[in-house]
Parts: structure tokens; C-alpha cells; sequence
């Protein structure tokens, strides 16, 4: 009888040790894993659809991007930031912000002295079309999606979906 009961709670306490380290090791994995949301994504990059692995940190509004470029490398990127609301209160961007910046025009300044724009499948050269006062301006048809674009000559550029912006609006 004493052999019977020492047996029960020595399986007893192996069954409390084992669910301990169940909610132990589920616990860790969650909370390594707060804020934080990680998929694989695709993405316009430089005129071609790649899948990029997407890592969200909903708790700052930052982001992490992994994907290979055309030559088979591993390229990272990152960065995020905040807004303000109706209140001026700051907050962290949110996935649909991130991702809507992610997917905005981008212009890249080669090398060998072009300018390109990229812009979901279209890659668009705008070497020559800056004036007098190194501003292009650009319409990106994409569909039923029409984006005019102001760029100014290494110092920034701008879009907007009614008219081209401004040049003296922004930088």
C-alpha cells in the first residue's frame, strides 16, 4: 500500500512538472512574440514582384523586410514611425500605413547618372525630364489609378492622386 501511494505521487509530481514546463515553454513563445506580427508578403521591387519576408512591430509602429534581390542576395531593410491623430496624440503607424508606404512610388538615383522611378511593374526613366530648376514632374498610370508625381533632383519628391504637388510644399 505505501509502495501504491509513493508511486501515485511520484506521478503525480511528474505530471505537475510536465504541465509547468508546457505553460512555461507557451508562455516564453508568446511573449517573445508580443506586438510583433511576421508573414511573407509580396512587394514591387524595383519593377519586379518579389516575396519578402514582413516582420510588424505593432507595439512602436516599426517594420523589418527581408527578400533576395535579382542577383540572388539577401537584402534587409527596415523603419516605421509614428503619427498623430485628431488629438495630436502620438501613435504608432499601423500595418495599413507601413504597408501603403511600402507600395508608394520610389525614385533611385544611379550610378552611372539616371534617374528611374519604380512604381509597382513599371520602371520609368526621368534622366531627361527635369527643368531649369531640377523639378520633373511625372503621371504614373497604373489601371483606374492615376498618381502625379513632383520630383526634385536629389531633395525629394512628392504624389498625389488629384494634381502634381507643389515643389516648394515639400524639403
Amino acid at each position: 500500500m505505501a509502495k501504491l501511494k509513493k508511486q501515485q505521487k511520484m506521478k503525480l509530481a511528474a505530471a505537475a512538472i510536465a504541465v509547468c514546463v508546457i505553460v512555461g515553454g507557451t508562455g516564453t513563445a508568446y511573449a517573445a512574440n508580443v506586438g510583433g506580427i511576421q508573414r511573407t508578403i509580396q512587394l514591387w521591387m524595383h519593377g519586379d514582384q518579389t516575396s519578402a519576408t514582413f516582420d510588424l512591430n505593432t507595439d512602436n509602429g516599426s517594420y523589418s523586410l527581408e527578400y533576395k534581390d535579382t542577383d540572388g542576395n539577401t537584402v534587409t531593410q527596415g523603419g516605421g514611425g509614428v503619427a498623430f491623430d485628431a488629438d495630436g496624440n502620438e501613435r504608432p503607424l499601423t500595418e495599413d500605413e507601413i504597408m501603403e508606404e511600402l507600395n508608394a512610388p520610389d525614385v533611385e538615383y544611379l550610378n552611372d547618372g539616371s534617374v528611374w522611378i519604380y512604381y509597382k511593374n513599371q520602371k520609368i526613366e526621368i534622366t531627361d525630364k527635369f527643368d531649369k530648376d531640377n523639378v520633373c514632374y511625372v503621371k504614373i498610370e497604373n489601371g483606374d489609378e492615376t498618381i502625379y508625381m513632383t520630383v526634385k533632383y536629389q531633395n525629394g519628391y512628392s504624389t498625389s492622386p488629384d494634381k502634381y504637388p507643389d515643389p516648394r510644399s515639400f524639403n
